[in-house]
């Protein structure tokens, strides 16, 4: 995998950068704080999101803007990708809006899916992904500083050991499963087999003989008890025959009387209806002459013609209200605009005089608006004359701060950037006065090694007996060098008690600066609000002249719109004496017209009444009829009651209630008894049933024993594969971790003894679990914690590098690795260590390494450089800019004569 180009916008110190990668060794280089590991942070970022950053997202997203864009393009096993990370504001929160992947054949949207995908092509999550390829500042003693059981745990993620535990995990797991189903299954067999045993010894086909031969015993006996109660139902229908015939007569016997009866009743109540219709005829015909005689009132008063027929009389009645319907539609037509006219002048006086009322209001309000537009201008002079005094005393202060600079070395704008100066110097300082006190402690402590072997009698530099060694003077230089180391401490103690000192004036100065900054920004400020109050003061006079004048002009229109009101009030007041004369005029109409709407329902109800004689009429007609008929009914129904008087005869009667009487008391007996044979028939069947289920049982009960033994011996059979396979497994993974072991151990030394060539060690032991030992020429055994601090950094940097090639070349058909990363690896190097790391760096790179990205300001390093990445900081901006150099080498030159 190579990363080949990067584009950010307002991530951290960049506002807007883009840099191309190549293959091979890109240092990039820059003061401390100008934002080279940002860079780095930028591409692992893009690879897996939030999960990567120390920081949150609202660290990453430059200060001042809402959001943020980092663009990564790499190529992975040939093919070439590009991820997009969008990041936005949103309230106080920073989110991710849009995460893209582009690549042959794929397009992938969503964080998480971007995460996953990466993690699938690479193999590595983002922590294995810092554990092997990307060594991040301040982290390059990590693998050393942890545990061997931590070790273990990242080294065997990393070859892909940690999916083999969890495949044993699983196994066992399984082989636990299969337990505990076998369990059950055996438990269940020997159920089985316990309820076999029990129903064979319970002699169910001898039970069921038994129950059969007693059933047809019981079948025979109710099939007897049921032919004798056949017998007995016969004659018990043949007596029910004869009584329900008798029965039939004698209820229609007493029907037709009750028949008889009704009709005569009917017949006499109809006779006297028609009596009482044959009234209500005479009645209604009195009804009718009087009708009549209102009639000829009403049309008398309506100026209508009474004489002749009642249809000449209506079509005079009807000719008359159309011509009242003519006048009230013309008088209604002439009212309806009378009244619009009444309206539309009464609401223009109301309105003329509301008018009016809201210009004298307005006036009022202009009037009251000049005096304070006035009072506005006068308070405006006040502050004007206030702003001027506040002037003169921040003059007075301004003199006085800069009166701080008179001896000082720099001028008020120069400040802050001395004060920086200042600062980087003590920070440099500080770095020395420890590297130096870290020096001074490594050589006291190799001086009291050394003295002690000595008063032992052996070499301080290979331990072997002193007499005629070569090395017996090294002690004086280890003493020598103690000597030097302490006086560098004390001069760089000294430099930064000095430096410190000079911090404290230049905050001083840089405080005072920042205030004569901050006077002249107010200065400036009241002189603003000076010509703002003088402004005001002109405009609120200009105002109030011009509200005086709007006020003059409101009552002027006032005085007009109440005239105009006053000559609107007198011409409603004659449109309304007009709506009066049209509603009386209306009045007169519909008293007319409900004289004619009376005629018509006079003529109505005489047409009723006329209509009801001929219905009673014809009523009395139909109730004789229907006399007529019912009299012929009755003389039937009497004919039909002798009839059947004659045909009763008592004795067969009598004959026949006492066969009924036999025939119920033995049905009632034999009911009885075959209940009971039934029920223990039943009884019978239920137990041959019972039986028959238990024999079937059994059955079923031996399938199933066969069944749960062959389940069994499966699972037995299954359990031992699983064990074997968790054994499998188990072996497997200490197999493989002894190879990878070894041939870790291998490139580890191999890697060491390039980058640290001396006869001081023999070999650097890596055990089964990953513990480290490194071992001096003369066999002593040491921790690499007691190395010193480069040679700690160099053994961790080689146990990384070691653990690179392992990934790259060791595992079969493993993914291309990503870039080697380091991030400021020299921190804790001096120059001879320095020079170990190129020499490691270039190994690398003859090995196979595609791209290695460096991060440092070791100008050796620069120097080592295929290709020179320098980033740059505005100062006055505060933000990073960033360039690739094609001539690495002369860069590093220059930088080297620059320092």
């Amino acid at each position: 995998m190579r990363f080949e180009r990067l584009r950010l916008r307002n991530f951290k110190p960049y506002a807007d950068a883009e840099l191309d990668l190549r293959d091979g060794v890109t240092v990039i280089h820059g003061l401390n704080g100008s934002g080279k590991s940002s860079l780095l942070e930028a591409c692992f970022f893009a690879l897996y999101g939030a999960r990567a950053l120390d920081d949150t997202l609202e660290e990453v997203v430059t200060t001042g803007a809402d959001e943020a864009e980092v663009t990564l393009g790499f190529v992975h096993d040939g093919d070439a990708y590009e991820i997009t990370r969008d990041l936005r504001r949103s309230g106080d929160r920073i989110s991710t809006t849009t995460c893209t992947l582009d690549g042959p054949d794929v397009a992938v949207d969503g964080a998480r899916d971007v995460r996953a995908f990466v993690t699938d092509r690479l193999r590595m999550d983002a922590e294995a992904f810092v554990n092997c390829a990307y060594v991040r500042q301040g982290e390059v003693n990590k693998l050393i500083n942890a545990t061997p059981t931590q070790r273990q745990d990242i080294i065997d993620d990393l070859l892909q050991l940690g999916k083999l535990e969890e495949y044993r995990d699983r196994a066992g797991q399984a082989r636990l499963g299969v337990e505990d189903v076998l369990n059950r299954k055996r438990e269940l067999l020997s159920d089985r087999e316990s309820r076999i045993e029990a129903k064979e010894e319970a002699g169910l086909h001898e039970r069921l003989n038994e129950l059969e031969t007693e059933l047809a015993a019981v079948d025979d006996d109710i099939e007897r008890f049921e032919e004798n109660r056949d017998r007995a139902e016969e004659t018990l229908a043949d007596a029910e025959a004869v009584l329900s015939t008798y029965e039939e007569r004698t209820a229609e016997i007493d029907d037709l009387d009750d028949d008889i009866e009704e009709l005569e009743a009917t017949i006499k109540d109809d006779e006297s209806t028609r009596e009482e219709l044959k009234t209500e005829l005479v009645e209604t015909g009195d009804q009718v002459d009087e009708l009549r005689s209102q009639v000829t009132v009403v049309l008398d008063e309506s100026d209508l013609d009474a004489a002749g027929a009642a249809d000449l009389a209506a079509d005079a009645i009807e000719a008359r209200r159309d011509a009242l319907d003519a006048d009230e539609a013309s008088i209604r037509e002439d009212l309806q605009d009378a009244r619009k006219r009444r309206t539309m002048l009464s609401n223009q006086a109301a309105n003329l005089e509301e008018r009016a009322d809201e210009l004298d209001s307005r006036a009022e309000e202009a009037r009251h608006r000049a005096d304070e537009a006035e009072a506005s201008a006068v308070d405006a002079d006040d502050r004007a004359a206030e702003y001027g005094d506040e002037l003169k005393q921040i003059d007075n202060e301004i003199e006085s701060l800069r009166e701080r600079f008179d001896d000082a070395p720099v001028d008020p704008g120069e400040a802050a950037t001395y004060r920086e100066s200042i600062q980087a110097d003590l920070d440099d300082a500080k770095q020395s006065a420890t590297e130096a006190r870290t020096e001074l402690e490594s050589a006291r402590n190799r001086l009291e090694e050394a003295e002690a072997l000595r008063a032992e009698g052996k070499c301080p530099e290979c331990g072997q007996p002193v007499e005629g060694s070569p090395h017996v003077a090294a002690i004086d230089d280890h003493a020598e060098r103690v000597a030097d180391l302490k006086a560098e401490t004390q001069d760089a103690d000294k430099r930064r008690e000095e430096l410190t000192d000079r911090l404290a004036t230049a905050e001083s100065l840089a405080d005072a600066a920042s205030e004569i900054e901050e006077r002249r920004e107010k200065r400036s400020l009241i002189e603003d609000r000076v010509a703002d109050a003088e402004e005001a003061a002109n405009d609120h006079r200009t105002k109030a002249a011009s509200i005086r004048e709007d006020a003059a002009e409101y009552a002027s229109e006032a005085d007009e719109k109440r005239a105009a009101a006053e000559t609107q009030s007198e011409a409603a007041a004659g449109a309304a004496e007009q709506v009066a004369s049209l509603e009386a005029d209306l009045e007169s109409v519909a008293t007319a017209a409900d004289r004619l709407d009376r005629v018509a329902d006079l003529h109505a109800e005489v047409e009723a009444a006329e209509s009801r004689i001929d219905r009673l009429r014809e009523r009395r007609t139909e109730i004789a009829e229907r006399n007529d008929e019912r009299r012929a009914f009755l003389a039937e129904k009497r004919e039909r009651r002798r009839e059947l008087a004659d045909a009763i005869d008592e004795s067969r009667i009598e004959t026949a209630e006492a066969n009924r009487s036999e025939a119920e008391s033995y049905l009632e007996r034999v009911a009885e008894k075959l209940a009971d044979l039934r029920g223990r028939r039943d009884e019978i069947q239920t137990q041959i049933g019972g039986v028959n289920g238990e024999l079937s049982n059994l059955e079923d009960l031996r399938e199933e024993r066969a069944e749960v033994a062959d389940r069994v011996a499966d699972l037995e059979s299954l359990h031992a594969e699983v064990a074997t396979l968790e054994t499998t497994y188990t072996d497997l993974r200490a197999e493989l971790r002894k190879r990878n072991v070894e041939t870790l151990e291998r490139m580890l030394n191999e890697t060491f003894e390039l980058v640290y060539g001396n006869d001081a060690y023999a070999r650097i032991r890596l055990d089964d679990e990953y513990g480290l030992t490194v071992f001096q020429k003369d066999g002593t055994a040491l921790e690499p914690g007691q190395l010193s601090g480069g040679e700690r950094a160099l053994f961790n940097l080689s146990l990384r590098c070691a653990i690179y090639r392992l990934l790259a070349e060791g595992i079969e058909g493993a993914a291309p690795m990503p870039p080697l990363i380091l991030d400021e690896p020299t921190v804790f190097l001096d120059s001879g260590h320095v020079s170990r790391l190129v020499d490691l760096v270039e190994e690398m790179r003859t090995l196979g390494v595609a791209q290695i990205l460096i991060v440092s300001h070791d100008d050796e390093l620069v120097a080592a450089a295929d290709d020179l990445v320098t980033v740059e900081k505005d100062p006055t901006t505060n933000r990073s800019s960033v360039r690739r150099h094609d001539d690495a080498a002369l860069i590093a030159a220059e930088l080297g004569a620059d320092d």
